[in-house]
């Protein structure tokens, strides 16, 4: 068997660090085999590259090697590609098309992004995984292939698996072997290396002398995130060569090449409590419903001191109300002031102090003005009635119902409930 450092030389793969070897090591020990073989990793780490290896040490090396985007084809005719279609299959079918597994017969197929391929495709494809049956669209002969399958995908499959976007069965069946490529931001001892091949490849491209770094700038390469991974560095690379008259690039010059942002990771939590908005307008709703209920328990004891008359009595049966709605610092003060106000609004029972009493409150209040009192909105009805058109709208479907008022489909299931619609 050959050696990692051979491999290595004969693909172009660059690199030394333990996940990188790792890989190549795993890829060399199935390719004898016949099992199919799961690559993962982020976008731009050299996927491509595994399963050429795989297929190049199988014994079906002399068989055809057929790389797939399945990202790329559009959902309408992936089927056709990958199966084959009769003549008058569909609209534009004016002849026989072999697909991929008829023409790769006793080769390999490599099906890049794997993750992005429709649920009834994937049905398809667990069959030729299963048996190596499939049938041509529009046809209803079966036919067998011997083809061995490679894919890859940047996707969480787990993710993709629990919103019912891929097969659990078909996950499984391709990932008897899971090889997954290291992003580059876990093998800094690479960039710098990856970057310097990548600077004389370009020179002797462009026929221009070979950029050099100088160590604030390596400093930086290697402290920068490189989402993009390989294709990023390689890119970044590429503007530096063509553009930069002077040869030698420190960190400041450097720096302008790299997209600005954050580079530093964020913790993203994936699931949301009950708690959590989604949309500004959930938000709105919540802030408008608590002010709702202060209010109603203002109102309450508003009631309260008009009816006993007696502060003291009010506050002590009512302590944790008033806290609710003055808070706990503030509430003491805020009270008294609260039934001073009363006091000078209420309507005293003794007709002879009426007039004093009342020029003594148009003193304190002479600012305000009078204003006819409107009707008042209810929230509730309001709500009710915009849900009930919006399901109207939609036939009832709550999905697109929740669309259109910017809420989440579960908040929405729950005000319908609370509203028994």
């Amino acid at each position: 068997m050959e050696s990692i450092q051979s491999i290595k030389q004969r693909f172009g793969i660059i690199g030394n660090s333990h996940a990188l070897n790792r890989a190549i090591e795993k890829a060399m020990q199935v390719s004898p085999t016949d099992i199919s073989v799961l690559v993962t990793g982020e976008s731009g780490v050299g996927k491509e590259s595994i399963p050429k290896i795989i297929h190049q040490l199988s014994h079906r090396k002399h068989g055809k090697y057929i790389a797939v985007n399945c990202g790329a084809i559009p959902e309408g005719t992936i089927d056709s590609e990958l199966f084959g279609h009769e003549k008058g299959a569909f609209t534009g079918a004016t002849a026989t098309r072999s697909g991929y597994f008829e023409v790769a017969d006793g080769g390999t197929i490599f099906l890049d992004e794997v993750g992005e391929l429709p649920l009834t495709t994937q049905v398809r494809l667990l069959r030729v995984l299963e048996n190596g049956e499939f049938i041509k669209v529009g046809s209803s002969k079966v036919q067998k292939t011997n083809v061995r399958i490679v894919a890859a995908t940047n996707v969480n499959m787990f993710e993709a698996i629990k919103k019912e976007k891929f097969r659990e069965d078909l996950y499984y069946r391709l990932s008897t072997v899971d090889i997954n490529l290291p992003p580059l931001r876990e093998r800094q001892e690479d960039i710098h290396i990856l970057f310097r091949k990548f600077a004389s490849d370009f020179a002797l491209k462009y026929k221009m002398p070979t950029i050099k770094l100088t160590d604030d700038a390596i400093q930086l390469l290697l402290k920068y995130r490189w989402s993009g991974n390989i294709r990023q560095l390689r890119n970044v690379a590429e503007q530096v060569s063509v553009l930069e008259q002077n040869r030698t690039i420190n960190a400041t010059t450097l720096h302008g090449y790299l997209p600005s942002g954050s580079n530093l990771p964020a913790v993203i939590n994936s699931t949301k409590s009950e708690s959590d908005f989604s949309s500004e307008r959930e938000i709105l709703y919540k802030v408008l419903f608590d002010m709702k209920a202060d209010l109603n328990d203002l109102k309450k004891l508003t009631m309260e001191l008009m009816k006993s008359g007696n502060a003291n009595d009010v506050k002590k049966n009512n302590e944790t109300l008033i806290q609710k709605i003055y808070g706990e610092n503030e509430s003491d003060t805020e009270f008294e002031e609260h039934i001073e106000d009363m006091e000078v609004l209420s309507i005293p029972q003794n007709a002879n102090n009426t007039s004093a009493i009342t020029d003594n409150a148009a003193d304190k209040y002479h600012f305000a003005e009078e204003i006819e009192e409107e009707e008042t909105l209810s929230l509730h009805d309001k709500e009710l009635e915009l849900i009930k058109k919006s399901l109207e709208r939609h036939n009832g479907k709550r999905k697109l119902a929740a669309e259109e008022l910017g809420i989440s489909e579960r908040t929405l299931y729950r005000k319908i409930k609370q509203f028994d619609l």
